[in-house]
């Protein structure tokens, strides 16, 4: 084990006391963060297609990625990812992350934004600031969702563990949706190839991974690196050495295995809290002359 990856094994240790000693953003102090077993098989998948507010100026085609069993719903509450797209995507154009996220326990919703999305009649990169009141109308819906008893996912969507993740555009989406006063229930970030927003990384402090092509012309790494230094909770960064701006999210090429493996031990983290999940963390997101995984402790932790 190299000296960097010594180091980040060790920070993150230092971070399981401060995430599972320390009240999560909402609770009261010196409650930890409530912990249950993640999953430990793999799911089959089901996809699910829906609109949040149809009939609104700003309708939200959505889709969602959960686990089955059987051709089912699989048993059991699952936690929820947001995941955003970036200018000119689709969600369905990054299934071969999400779908993976959905196998290993997750609910994973994905909006296509109306202004940014591929085929949007009316684009305009300037309406990404509009974006995370839309990813927050999203889980809106899906908390209504879990509720409404007649539908199949109604007791299966946890939606008091909720992360927010997403590329490019989206990794900026995603940050924008950790401003002051945000509900409780959103409890950590993956901003991948992106950067922060105005007023993003507010108290309360929550766990981010940043994930970024040290080689990216689009979003350039120096963007993501001061996002990451905006934070004031448990925050880590995993580089794509040589890479561009999002060519690691394709199964199969290089970088892959890791933002997969990185990713999801983020997840089963933050939302599940198996501490198991952020001891391999490190070791996931390391492969010499592929990737660079590096951890920084909280500015200012609260108090035990």
């Amino acid at each position: 084990m190299g000296i960097r990856q010594r180091f980040a094994a060790s920070t993150v240790a230092l971070l399981l006391v401060w995430l599972t000693g320390c009240a999560s953003p909402g609770e009261p102090p010196g409650r930890p963060v409530p912990t249950r077993a993640a999953p430990q098989v793999q799911y089959a998948v089901g996809v699910r297609d829906f609109v949040v507010d149809p009939d609104s100026a700003r309708p939200l085609p959505v889709t969602l990625w959960y686990p089955t069993q059987d051709a089912q719903v699989a048993e059991g509450r699952f936690p929820v990812v947001l995941y955003s797209h970036g200018l000119g995507s689709l969600p369905e154009l990054h299934a071969g992350l999400t779908t993976r996220w959905a196998a290993a326990g997750f609910v994973v919703a994905a909006p296509a934004y109306p202004h940014t999305r591929r085929g949007a009649a009316q684009f305009s990169r300037a309406d990404v600031r509009h974006q995370p009141a839309d990813g927050w109308r999203v889980i809106r819906y899906l908390v209504r969702l879990d509720r409404r008893a007649a539908d199949p996912l109604a007791g299966h969507l946890d939606v008091q563990r909720v992360a927010a993740a997403g590329h490019s555009a989206g990794g900026f989406t995603t940050s924008g949706m950790f401003t002051s006063g945000r509900p409780a229930r959103l409890r950590a970030g993956i901003v991948i190839a992106g950067g922060g927003m105005a007023g993003s990384f507010a108290e309360p402090p929550a766990p981010m991974l940043f994930v970024h092509g040290t080689a990216d012309s689009v979003v350039p790494l120096s963007v993501g690196r001061a996002a990451y230094r905006r934070t004031t909770g448990p925050a880590s960064f995993l580089s794509l050495v040589g890479q561009g701006h999002g060519e690691y999210l394709t199964p199969g090429r290089p970088g892959f295995a890791q933002v997969l493996g990185s990713t999801t031990d983020f997840l089963r983290w933050t939302l599940y809290g198996d501490q198991q999940a952020a001891r391999r963390l490190p070791t996931h997101a390391h492969l010499p002359g592929t990737t660079t995984f590096e951890t920084r402790l909280p500015s200012h932790p609260p108090p035990p």
